[in-house]
């Protein structure tokens, strides 16, 4: 069953994947930007719901990019978490789903 859809939408599900990586690595810059400028905050809530629904790897990314969130564990544990979730996903996918 899972073969069947992930054929069906693959390209759909590599483009919501690269979508959400790279919104979520710019919104953890912006989030970055606006603590640096005492602006309105994106909440912490939202940024690991978005690390969550797939964009794990952008968030490792800004995180390290941008210096964000680097000393709370809730990102230093959660984020990389799914980051390892999703790459385990994707190999097992890759090796079990014959592409």
């Amino acid at each position: 069953m899972l073969e069947k859809f992930y054929f069906a939408h693959q390209d759909l599900i590599l483009y919501f994947v690269a979508v959400i990586n790279i919104l979520t690595f710019f919104i953890y810059g912006i989030d970055k930007w606006k603590s640096k400028h005492k602006k309105y905050r994106i909440s912490e809530n939202c940024l690991i719901s978005l690390a969550v629904i797939g964009g794990a790897f952008g968030a490792y990314l800004g995180m390290r990019a941008f210096h964000h969130k680097t000393k709370k564990n809730k990102f230093r544990i959660t984020v990389p978490l799914f980051a390892l979730l999703y790459m385990a996903f994707f190999i097992w996918m890759y090796v079990h789903v014959k592409l």
